[in-house]
C-alpha cells in the first residue's frame, strides 16, 4: 500500500476543509476521534455483525467498504493531526470475529485519543487494517474506494456539506 500517496492526499483535503471552515490552526483531535468512533460504529452497523438478533442480512459489499474506506480518512487525519504516518507492516490475522475485531478498534481509539503516542496511533491503524482483512478487503481495494471517497469528500465541501 502507498500510504504516502494517501497521506499527502488526506493532508490536502485537511488543508481544504480547514480553509473552507475557517478552521485554521483549530485543535479538532478530540472531534476527529469522536468522528472515527461514530464512523466505525456506522461501519459496523452496515456489516450487522453484532446484530445476533436479526435475520437481516449485510449490506452490499461496496456499502461496507465505502464505510470502510470514512474511517481510513480519519486516520490518516489523525495522524497528521500528531504528525505521525502509518509505517507498520500489518499483521495477518484472523482468529477473532468481527464483532471482536470492531471493540479492539474502539478501545484503540480511546488509548490513543488518551495517549496520543505514535505507538499508540500505529496499533490502532493496524487493529483497523486487521478489521478490513477480516472484510475480505485487499490493498487496491482499499487504496481504489479512498481515491474515489476523497473526490467526494472534495465534492461535499464544494456543496456545503
Amino acid at each position: 500500500m502507498d500510504w504516502n500517496t494517501l497521506f499527502t492526499m488526506q493532508e490536502k483535503l485537511d488543508e481544504y476543509i480547514e480553509e473552507k471552515n475557517n478552521i485554521k490552526n483549530t485543535d479538532v483531535f478530540r472531534e476527529k476521534c469522536l468522528a472515527l468512533l461514530v464512523e466505525l460504529g456506522e461501519l459496523a452497523n452496515e456489516t450487522r455483525c453484532f446484530k445476533f438478533w436479526s435475520k437481516k442480512p449485510r449490506n452490499d459489499d461496496s456499502v461496507i467498504l465505502e464505510e470502510y474506506v470514512d474511517n481510513i480518512h480519519f486516520l490518516l487525519s489523525l495522524g497528521i493531526e500528531k504528525g505521525y504516518r502509518y509505517t507498520m507492516i500489518p499483521e495477518v490475522r484472523d482468529t477473532l470475529s468481527e464483532s471482536e475485531q470492531f471493540m479492539h478498534i474502539f478501545d484503540a481509539c480511546v488509548q490513543f485519543k488518551k495517549e496520543p503516542t505514535k505507538n499508540n496511533y500505529e496499533h490502532l491503524f493496524n487493529q483497523y487494517l486487521l478489521l478490513g482483512n477480516l472484510l475480505g478487503y485487499n490493498e487496491t481495494d482499499i487504496q481504489e474506494a479512498y481515491f474515489k471517497k476523497n473526490e467526494v469528500n472534495y465534492e461535499r465541501q464544494n456543496q456545503g456539506y
